[in-house]
């Protein structure tokens, strides 16, 4: 297997598209013109892992994360192999990637993931990385759940983690 990993090119957001249209999923080739500009501006930066030539997954850096807490901490966000490229270590070659791009500015990293079962994998597979819970609980679309409030189990629902980099 001959896996690259590399940053986000112009010719890239049609095919990765493409790739995602093919299994179903919701993410439209201008999500990645925006994250072009996004890293043409330094706000994200996006790594794209390509196996054997063929689009397999991309792992976003956003240099200053939205989540208030993390205040500075450079958060990982959009992460995606697709399946047919999964339990190849393709995954964690891209956080691999991520990592080190982050730990050339910031001794921690964040991260968010999601609570219903098709984010299993990426949960076990962070707590195995390293990552621990930032200790504030269910967060729904950036801000932190009351305790007895009640809300939907969807892709906002989010634990935040975070992670010291190793020098």
């Amino acid at each position: 297997m001959d896996l690259v990993i590399r940053p986000l090119q112009p010719e890239d957001p049609p095919v990765i598209g493409a790739a995602f249209d093919e299994i179903g999923w919701n993410k439209p080739v201008s999500q990645y013109e925006r994250y072009l500009q996004e890293q043409r501006d330094g706000t994200r930066d996006v790594l794209v892992a390509w196996v054997d030539g063929e689009y397999a997954g991309y792992v976003t850096v956003r240099w200053e994360s939205p989540y208030e807490p993390f205040n500075g901490i450079p958060e990982i966000q959009d992460f995606n192999v697709l399946p047919k490229f999964r339990r190849q270590g393709i995954g964690s070659a891209l956080m691999d990637a991520a990592e080190a791009l982050v730990a050339t500015r910031s001794d921690i990293v964040g991260i968010g993931v999601g609570l219903y079962s098709h984010y299993g994998t990426a949960q076990r597979m962070y707590v195995r990385r390293g990552y621990i819970p930032d200790g504030r609980g269910l967060i729904y679309a950036g801000r932190q759940v009351d305790p007895i409030a009640m809300v939907c189990n969807d892709d906002d629902l989010t634990l935040m983690f975070t992670k010291t980099l190793k020098p």
